[in-house]
């Protein structure tokens, strides 16, 4: 499996940084942020940019807006989780909606699987 990350990919992960959705910003500066543990927002990894990734635990967090619940996103979805899965990551996927009406048990399940 080809793990050469995508250099094309760099200036579209910065911009995502620089403009994270709310529940991003949430969880990251209200919880990862803070834990002794590094992790990194909007990591190109091969192909992807996945929303954050803990190398030393090799778990990646996705956030996921309502499109990741229609045909084309659950496809896509998969064959991301697939590729990940291959490079020997767990990808944990919580719903916007996880974010904003359940943000401490999203953060208890990061952190028992950290």
């Amino acid at each position: 499996m080809n793990r050469t990350n995508n250099p094309k990919l760099k200036p579209f992960a910065q911009k995502l940084r620089r403009e994270m959705t709310k529940e991003e910003r949430h969880l990251w500066y209200d919880f990862l942020k803070g834990l002794p543990v590094t992790i990194n927002r909007q990591k190109v990894i091969g192909n992807y940019i996945a929303d954050f990734y803990c190398a030393s635990s090799k778990i990646i967090i996705e956030l996921d807006g309502s499109q990741h619940y229609e045909e084309k996103g659950i496809k896509s979805d998969k064959n991301r989780d697939d590729y990940f899965k291959n490079l020997g990551l767990t990808v944990l996927r919580y719903s916007n909606e996880d974010i904003n009406h359940n943000f401490e048990g999203v953060c208890e399940d990061v952190l028992k699987r950290l």
